[in-house]
């Protein structure tokens, strides 16, 4: 344990720079601007530092050795993915249990034997490069895959003969926030890409200029058709995807990591001779709501929608006369939000949210509503898979005490059947999953589920982790994770919490977390925490927060603004420097979320909760680790080793401050065996400073 009282002297020194901003008059002291220089011998020196001690502390805790072993047997048990169907075969990817990554593999159909396309294991053995992404020819003869040092977005693309199993020489680099999609010809697809970045900057530079283009097979990438591309907004999000059919070129372009799209079409004439210089036209160029393909019946396109429906409905627009008066409503907006829609066998099928858990509905393409799709249990559906032209339905279920299982749906049986169903190595039976109400502090009805043992005695001594989001229009559903099976055996109580600023109740509840109202999404955390101190479910001494990301800046906002509510705190790659994230990759594209420090008004609020600078000095804060991953290019770690240094200088107390920085991983990837040891850090630290038994 770090030795007593605030801890300097105990940490590596963190030297200060008497670097000041002067945002509007108002002066913001920046002393670990050094930091940001993630390829400086001093940045990696106090790196290492940090690393050392670290490890020290986390190997010396009684449950981490008894964690790891109990991680890696709740890991050991077969994981599916949901299949991408093409040229009547499925492509998907399995992984026994222990393999570091997924291989991806190819059946002729749901009950053929399957074949090896590619294993990403045999590729990188030790994991330090990720098979990111896979898109299968329309004949099935070609896979196109995305691999990125250490996980990173920046992705290069290979081209592998499904039959040979050999690699074409087709290299393709600088994608990033891209799919790739082909032309029904399978001679080649469009991808979006950035212009090469500076040298030795290339985790953190800044992005601009995202284009589309077309690589045709067998050709070099330098010969690349440029598409599409906005050199009037070099920060927009632009992509091109193929609809089913082969018909039409669909592109859409973002400002910013919202929703809210334009919309444009080309029709690449013979699907079989496709045009793919074919003139592009608008369809939407508001840019004022979601405008999502889910897909194509002739010139009739699909669209998932909040255009006036701010929990989303489904509408048609005629490729032929595409003026909005003609617009058709199809699924007309209800109560309960549309998480998400596929056009499948004539059919749309759409993801409900009923207060966060999931609901299977059907609709004719004439919006008369059909038979629903039963689901397993109460839980969520994380995937809908599935083509036009064939009627089955494939999805991916599960809930906080069952693993993920791809089920397909068979239209005329009206049944679902699994699909080489997980089993882990775990009875759940002895634990139980409720769905609560927190009241926020503007009287808000904020959801959250607990997970617990049955029968759980209320009393302020369980444990507690409580796990949240809270932003960008991303729902936190009551789903499996494979690693709090562990922490409910030691007696523990896991919760999720669906803040404002996610899409769980629609577009008027992610606008209610976001921008000025940020703080709406702390209120909601903390009101969430309370609630367990009020029905004695935990207590302060012995209730932790964690979330990564957009949930790393929750964690870091809230522990600052009620650090007597908690005993631990762990924030994972995330956003703390409010003020200068945008000045990075692609940060500024949160500006749409969070607003931006260039603004006065917006500085204002962001200066108000930015977690590196609302730390004050002499405050007993909670037990914290901060995680992050050197090869981190969407929130750079800079902003959590400025975040970790500050907080160990005005750390009050003898509750450590620590941080784990991972090596060859990124915002949102680990090889299996990496992620298990991160895990065990993390829950062995959770239990250690929750003051948890050593039974396992």
């Amino acid at each position: 344990m770090p030795h007593e009282g605030s801890g300097r002297g105990f940490y590596p020194d963190s030297r200060r720079s008497d670097i000041v901003d002067d945002h509007f008059g108002t002066k913001v002291a920046d002393p670990f601007r050094w930091m940001e220089d993630l390829d400086s011998a001093e940045v990696a020196e106090w790196v290492a530092q940090q690393n050392t001690i670290t490890q020290a502390h986390l190997q010396s805790l009684p449950l981490r050795a008894p964690l790891e072993r109990r991680l890696t047997e709740l890991w050991n048990y077969p994981r599916t993915s949901l299949p991408v169907i093409e040229g009547g075969r499925l492509f998907y990817s399995k992984n026994t249990g222990l393999q570091r990554q997924s291989p991806i593999f190819m059946r002729a159909g749901p009950s053929a034997e399957p074949a090896l396309v590619l294993d990403p294991n045999a590729l990188f053995p030790d994991g330090a490069r990720a098979v990111s992404q896979y898109a299968p020819s329309p004949d099935a003869t070609l896979l196109a895959y995305a691999v990125a040092d250490g996980g990173a977005d920046w992705e290069t693309i290979y081209v592998r003969d499904v039959t040979t199993g050999a690699d074409l020489p087709d290299e393709i680099r600088w994608m990033r926030f891209s799919d790739v999609s082909w032309t029904k010809d399978a001679d080649g697809f469009f991808y979006s890409r950035y212009p090469e970045p500076p040298k030795n900057k290339v985790l953190e530079a800044a992005l601009a200029g995202q284009a589309i283009y077309y690589h045709r097979i067998g050709t070099l990438q330098s010969d690349d058709e440029l598409i599409y591309e906005r050199p009037d907004q070099p920060s927009w999000i632009v992509g091109g995807s193929v609809t089913e059919d082969g018909r039409y070129l669909l592109i859409t372009t973002h400002k910013g990591a919202d929703n809210n799209n334009q919309l444009f079409v080309a029709d690449l004439g013979d699907p079989l001779r496709p045009d793919v210089r074919a003139r592009i036209r608008p369809l939407v160029e508001s840019q004022d709501a979601e405008y999502a393909p889910i897909g194509n019946d002739g010139t009739r396109l699909y669209l998932r929608s909040d255009k006036d429906a701010p929990r989303r409905r489904v509408i048609a627009i005629d490729l032929n006369n595409p003026q909005p008066s003609a617009w058709k409503v199809v699924v007309a907006e209800r109560a309960e939000v549309i998480e998400s829609a596929a056009l499948v066998g004539g059919r749309i099928v759409s993801q409900y949210l009923v207060d966060v858990q999931s609901r299977l509905r059907v609709f004719g393409l004439d919006g008369v509503e059909q038979p629903e799709i039963a689901l397993p249990s109460v839980g969520t559906v994380s995937g809908i898979a599935g083509r036009c032209d064939e009627p089955r339905v494939w999805y991916l279920f599960s809930s906080p005490l069952a693993p993920g299982t791809v089920y397909r749906y068979d239209p005329e049986a009206n049944a679902s059947e699994a699909f080489e169903p997980a089993t882990p190595p775990i009875d759940t039976s002895a634990f139980e999953t409720l769905a609560l109400f927190a009241s926020s502090k503007d009287g808000t009805r904020v959801p959250l589920f607990l997970s617990a043992k049955k029968d759980l005695p209320r009393n302020a001594d369980n444990p507690a982790m409580i796990y949240g989001y809270g932003g960008f229009s991303i729902s936190v559903l009551p789903a499996y994770r494979p690693d709090v099976p562990a922490w409910l055996e030691l007696g523990g109580v896991f919760v999720t919490v669906a803040l404002r600023g996610g899409a769980e109740y629609g577009e008027a509840w992610h606008k209610a977390g976001s921008l000025e109202r940020k703080q709406n999404v702390f209120d909601d955390m903390i009101a969430a925490a309370e609630l367990l101190v009020k029905e004695g479910v935990s207590s302060p001494a012995r209730l932790g927060i964690m979330g990564g990301s957009n949930g790393g800046l929750l964690v870091g906002a809230v522990m600052e603004q009620r650090p007597d509510l908690f005993a631990v705190a762990m924030p994972a790659v995330g956003v703390m420097d409010m003020l200068r994230y945008h000045k990075f990759t692609g940060g500024q594209l949160w500006a749409t979320e969070y607003g931006s420090a260039s603004d006065p008004d917006q500085f204002a609020y962001l200066l108000k909760y930015s977690p590196l600078h609302n730390l004050k000095p002499g405050t007993c804060y909670p037990a914290t680790l901060v995680t992050t991953a050197d090869h981190d290019d969407r929130v750079v770690p800079s902003h959590s080793f400025k975040f970790a240094a500050a907080l160990q200088a005005a750390q009050g107390c003898d509750r450590p401050v620590l941080i784990r920085v991972e090596t060859q991983g990124s915002h949102g990837y680990r090889p299996t065996d990496k992620l298990i040891a991160e895990k065990a850090d993390q829950w062995a630290f959770a239990a250690a400073h929750l003051q948890v038994g050593t039974n396992l």
